[in-house]
């Protein structure tokens, strides 16, 4: 039985990662994922049991494309973390917790940097959705780099696309941005986007950014949504598929609300009612 303080998780679940992997088919993330299998927590009143396997919150058939949510994950308990006080009765649930989320990003980073021919990149942010993810990546990015041959450069150009009104996606897609994207000609770009689903926004910002001739073109995107009528392709680095919730926090809003949570969350009824145009 293994009894831990709350604060004592995230410090255990790293050490572990740091764990050479073991022979045949487990990984070091079979040893990350097996703390969350059952996760004894005490906080001097109780001891609370959380028996995660019961709901399969993921499988990995693929870390390249993605850690898959299962439909019947409940998230974690909201008390289970600390939150905006002024956001309390908005939420159902912590999705996916902000330490959960560095780790996958790292995970990306390294992918990005193992896939890219040079040395320098042009990371595309996708506003406003995407500027932590695209922060966050871009520091794992450079962090990586600095330990091969490469010490990748790595420049941020921003972009804005709007397409949602409160929960809905709309079929109005726009463009903000600057009309000229003439730095990203004859370079290797990055478009970093915090949440994808139909992909009809994704599919207008690329046909938009190959105007401008980019050496190559690939796509982080942090969430992809399991929806129907899905019109592109899955981005090239994936951080993790969701059911198709609507989740906020991690500069993910509803209505410009929620862009100040660190982890990413499930909105309740009374939240959306409380903070719709």
């Amino acid at each position: 039985m293994l009894i831990l303080e709350k604060r004592e998780i995230p410090v255990l679940r790293r050490a572990l990662l740091a764990v050479p992997p073991p022979p045949t088919t487990f990984s070091r993330k079979w040893f990350s994922d097996a703390l969350f299998s059952v996760v004894i927590y005490f906080d001097s009143q109780k001891i609370k049991k959380i028996k995660m396997s019961e709901y399969e919150m993921i499988r990995s058939p693929s870390t390249d494309k993605g850690i898959v949510i299962k439909d019947e994950w409940p998230g974690y308990d909201l008390d289970l973390f600390t939150y905006p006080e002024h956001y309390h009765g908005d939420l159902e649930n912590i999705y996916i917790p902000h330490g959960v989320i560095m780790d996958r990003t790292e995970c990306l980073a390294r992918l990005v940097v193992d896939d890219t021919d040079d040395n320098y990149m042009v990371a595309l942010c996708v506003l406003k959705g995407g500027y932590k993810f695209c922060s966050d990546l871009v520091e794992c990015i450079k962090s990586v780099s600095c330990n091969t041959p490469k010490h990748m450069t790595v420049r941020v150009e921003f972009i804005r696309l709007k397409s949602y009104l409160n929960d809905q996606s709309s079929e109005d897609i726009q463009i903000i941005g600057p009309e000229d994207l003439s730095v990203i000609t004859g370079k290797n770009v990055l478009i970093v986007e915090g949440i994808v689903d139909t992909g009809k926004t994704m599919k207008a910002l690329l046909k938009h950014v190959q105007t401008f001739q980019p050496k190559k073109v690939k796509v982080a995107g942090l969430l992809v949504k399991r929806v129907p009528n899905v019109v592109a392709k899955l981005p090239d680095y994936v951080g993790f598929v969701i059911p198709n919730r609507f989740v906020v926090g991690y500069a993910l809003d509803y209505n410009e609300y929620f862009r100040d949570l660190n982890h990413i969350c499930v909105i309740s009824d009374e939240g959306k009612m409380k903070y719709k145009v």
